[in-house]
């Protein structure tokens, strides 16, 4: 059985987690602040970690970062309040496999936690996080892992890649489970004001909530437009 531990000050959160992931068939360990959450993933090892993004003494980004030192293959979802964007853009920065909203929806929970599923899948295999595929009229690159340092050598070269078939668009399509933090953006932004002085026509689509969010506040969505269909971005 596959372990989730959730770290929450809020004893009906962790409640509701706890009642919520158990129903789904995972074994759920909680804890009541980041140290404590430390010590049970310490003991544990539980492979996705959901951490509060505010609590009192140790808070989220440095559980995060903690985590990640420990093991950087697990995955992390932080866990923020309606007004928290910097907090979860700089938790998406270190490598954060997703941020959600309080009051917590089901189906945004669901999501992130089939990405950071998807995200242990896909690790280290940068050939299936991204491809090129094309159309008669565009040249769609395929996203299901993280833009990230870590692939800007392949983006890049898929990006020149798409360029270089000369298709009416470039269609950046992506799956539900991609993602970005801050290197990728500053590379998709270099990429895509590229893209705007050769007069290339670039569509984005099917981003998740979270992403789209993301890509609003930092002026992405101004760039290019975004559409909620592949076949709307190739109509």
């Amino acid at each position: 059985m596959e372990k989730i531990l959730v770290i929450d000050d809020e004893k009906p959160t962790l409640t509701m987690f706890r009642l919520t992931l158990a129903a789904y068939g995972y074994d759920v360990l909680t804890a009541e602040n980041g140290q404590e959450g430390l010590d049970v993933f310490g003991r544990e090892r539980p492979s996705i970690v959901l951490t509060d993004i505010k609590m009192p003494g140790m808070n989220g980004i440095e559980v995060l970062k903690q985590v990640k030192a420990i093991d950087p293959s697990t995955e992390v979802i932080v866990i923020t309040g309606h007004g928290d964007m910097d907090l979860a853009i700089q938790a998406l920065n270190l490598d954060a496999t997703d941020f959600i909203n309080k009051p917590i929806q089901r189906h945004l929970l669901e999501q992130a936690i089939r990405r950071a599923q998807e995200r242990r899948r896909l690790a280290g295999d940068q050939a299936t996080e991204m491809v090129l595929e094309h159309t008669g009229k565009a040249a769609v690159i395929v996203i299901q892992g993280t833009i990230s340092a870590r692939v800007e050598e392949r983006f890049q070269a898929l990006y020149q890649d798409a360029l270089a078939l000369n298709k009416e668009r470039i269609v950046l399509h992506f799956l539900e489970n991609a993602a970005i933090n801050g290197a990728g953006i500053a590379i998709l932004t270099q990429l895509l004001l590229e893209s705007q002085r050769q007069g290339r026509h670039v569509v984005v689509v099917e981003m998740s909530a979270n992403l789209r969010k993301v890509f609003d506040i930092v002026g992405l969505s101004k760039i290019f437009p975004v559409v909620d269909s592949l076949d709307k971005a190739l109509a």
